[in-house]
């Protein structure tokens, strides 16, 4: 039996002024700060000892994870940050208000793009070269649908985490509200339609419990 806690980050400043962000590297709000804090003081009274945490690039993620190490007292752990748990890329919708893309292309088209699993956003006219995706010789896209962020967050699970976990290590993700809802999908088996209505809200701790074959005995939200 092994657990997993999979939780979103504190709300960004981005969240906060409803704008795409996909890779932009934007900080944590004083409330997102907060419930970073109170997410690790709900993961510390499950009494979870975990041996490794996994977050992305991006520092929204990184500080969170921080925070809620420092609450649970497990600053010790092995910490992996990988570009495989970024953010999904809006491509050349990155930047920009969302009540601004609704207005231009419509209710159904700014659905599509931030919601379903196929739809492609708008994309950049070339790729961001950043030195932190460059020295890995990781080229960064020009703008994912759901469904490509979904191959790379499912290579990371299968390479990853999934063993870690069948060899009995608790494992802790702190990521983003897309790559989540990919994992998600493949964890809970949802279909391509139906992950348009998965939401994960910002610092809110999920908790699976599997056996030792990696099937699900329970899930939960924790509040």
């Amino acid at each position: 039996m092994s657990y997993l806690v999979i939780m979103r980050h504190g709300e960004s400043e981005a969240n906060r002024d409803k704008i795409f962000t996909g890779w932009n590297d934007v900080p944590l709000t004083a409330k997102g700060i907060e419930q970073a804090h109170y997410a690790g003081k709900l993961i510390e009274e499950l009494n979870i000892d975990f041996d490794d945490v996994h977050t992305s690039f991006l520092m929204r993620a990184i500080d969170t994870a921080h925070i809620v190490l420092k609450e649970i007292h497990q600053e010790y752990i092995n910490e992996h940050k990988t570009w495989r748990l970024n953010e999904r890329h809006y491509g050349a919708l990155r930047g920009k208000k969302k009540s601004y893309i609704k207005e231009k292309y419509g209710e159904k088209q700014f659905k599509l793009w931030r919601r379903s699993f196929s739809a492609v956003p708008p994309l950049l006219k070339k790729s961001d070269n950043e030195l932190r995706y460059a020295k890995i010789g990781i080229k960064e896209p020009r703008g994912e649908s759901l469904k490509m962020a979904y191959k790379r967050i499912l290579s990371y699970w299968i390479d990853g985490i999934a063993p870690k976990l069948l060899d009995n290590h608790n494992q802790l993700i702190v990521a983003h509200g897309s790559t989540l809802r990919a994992l998600i999908k493949y964890l809970d088996k949802i279909s391509d339609k139906d992950i348009d209505k998965v939401e994960v809200p910002n610092g809110k701790p999920i908790v699976y419990e599997f056996d030792s074959r990696l099937n699900i005995i329970s899930k939960k939200m924790m509040k």
